[in-house]
This record gives structure tokens, sequence and C-alpha cells, in this order.
């Protein structure tokens, strides 16, 4: 009898345990997860803030071009 005992406490340690390493494998995922997300909304706004400062770049070179020319009398 205590055999049987025993080999059901030794069945709850082993489940309890194998829990244990699940939920530690989920939460390690979640935190794999998360991490992944925040570097791409970070490389997503990096693309976007440089995208606005190219764009920014080429409108005020194109403004200046465009000064240049009027006052050279190339443009009207």
């Amino acid at each position: 009898m205590a055999g049987k005992g025993w080999q059901d406490l030794k069945q709850q340690v082993e489940g309890t345990a194998q829990e244990a390493v699940t939920a530690t494998g989920a939460a390690a995922q979640q935190v794999v997860d998360q991490a992944a997300e925040a570097g791409q909304k970070a490389m997503d706004q990096v693309a976007k803030t440089t995208q606005e400062t190219v764009d920014k770049t080429a409108n005020q070179a194109s403004e200046t071009f465009s000064g240049f020319g009027k006052k050279l009398g190339l443009l009207k």
C-alpha cells in the first residue's frame, strides 16, 4: 500500500513539474513575441522618420533650385 502512495506522489510531482515547465515556456515565448513586436514598431518608426526627412530635404532642395532659377531668369 505504501508503494502505491509513493507512486501517486511521484506522479503528482512529475505532473506539477511538467506544468511549471509548460508555463515557463509560454511566458518566455510571450516575452520574445513582445520584444519582436517592439522591435518592429521601432523599425517602422525609423523608416517613417527617414522618409519624412528625405521628403522635406527634397522639397527644400526643389524650392532652393527654383529660387535660383527665378533669380537667374530661367524660371518664371
